[in-house]
């Protein structure tokens, strides 16, 4: 029976936690069980922000762009410090908001999260690009500076400057 269990038994998809660490940006995708479409509104989205500020701040990490789509939440951490953890970050974060959201609107976090590390600067600026269009992309707004639920924003409109293709 042992041999039947280990089949089945979650396969880690991890690097070592040391790759999450110190001077890296790392792109974190997460979603809300059953996908159940709950960020659709200022207040919540406003709340989950200041926590994910929080997370970031906490670890030695800046958030450097997210995006809440109405069932999912993309964001990368650049880690500003040696001693920085990105994936403590996106932990502490599932955390602490999965608590608000259970407690607010009795819904729950998927389990674990998808990350990539982001190897280039050249490479992280492409996915700011990616994930600040993800709105646009499914047809919700046509210019990704009009959806209310993605950021940061500046005043500076053409900080980011996104690619077309």
């Amino acid at each position: 029976m042992p041999a039947f269990r280990d089949e089945y038994r979650e396969k880690r998809h991890r690097l070592p936690r040391h790759c999450y660490c110190g001077n890296v940006s790392v792109s974190y995708h997460a979603c809300v069980a059953e996908r159940r479409r709950v960020f659709a509104s200022g207040r919540i989205v406003d709340e989950l922000v200041r926590q994910l500020t929080d997370a970031a701040t906490r670890h030695g990490c800046k958030v450097r762009a997210y995006c809440f789509m109405p069932d999912h939440l993309h964001v990368i951490f650049r880690g500003q410090t040696a001693e920085a953890d990105t994936w403590a970050a996106m932990f502490g974060f599932k955390r602490r908001s999965g608590v608000w959201l259970s407690k607010a609107l009795g819904v729950a976090w998927q389990k674990g999260f998808y990350d990539e590390i982001l190897s280039s600067g050249k490479e992280a600026d492409a996915m700011v690009g990616y994930i600040l269009a993800n709105p646009v992309r499914k047809g919700i707004v046509e210019d990704w500076w009009d959806y209310p639920f993605n950021g940061p924003k500046d005043e500076e409109r053409g900080r980011w400057m996104l690619r077309e293709g």
